[in-house]
């Protein structure tokens, strides 16, 4: 986690990298609060790219940053691109509060990415299946 946040635009950027668990959860929820506490624009892009996996214990601290910015006429974005935060985020009914976007570009510019990384089906496969085909067999099946 950056221990300071970068000021992009008139917004600042909060990166985090590694695990976000329980062990690093009250760190990152300090970097949120830092990038919050100045008085400073009430828009925070969250830049969760280089997070190699991440729990829900993080998403308390994320949802604070939220209200506290909305309170403020702002917004968090939450740049994101591997499919366990989509699912992540989907599971806990997030996805709309906290969309995908790709780059900390796209997130001030307001462009989400086009759509959410594919899920993993029940075999494993990472393909998702276009809209109004039919699935493949071995798509269906239970491991």
């Amino acid at each position: 986690m950056s221990p300071y946040p970068d000021l992009f635009g008139e917004c600042r950027v909060v990166r985090a990298g590694g695990e976000l668990d329980v062990t690093t959860a009250s760190a990152f929820a300090h970097d949120l609060q830092a990038a919050r506490c100045d008085g400073g624009p009430p828009f925070l892009i969250v830049d969760l790219r280089d997070v190699t996996f991440m729990d829900c214990s993080v998403l308390d601290p994320l949802c604070a940053a939220w209200h506290a910015s909305r309170r403020r006429g702002g917004w968090v974005r939450v740049v994101h691109a591997r499919p366990g935060t989509t699912m992540l985020f989907r599971s806990c009914g997030l996805l709309t509060r906290f969309p995908r976007y790709a780059s900390p570009r796209d997130a001030w510019q307001g462009r989400p990415a086009g759509r959410p990384a594919p899920d993993r089906t029940a075999c494993g496969d990472a393909r998702s299946v276009p809209r109004g085909t039919q699935p493949r067999p071995w798509q269906n099946r239970a491991p």
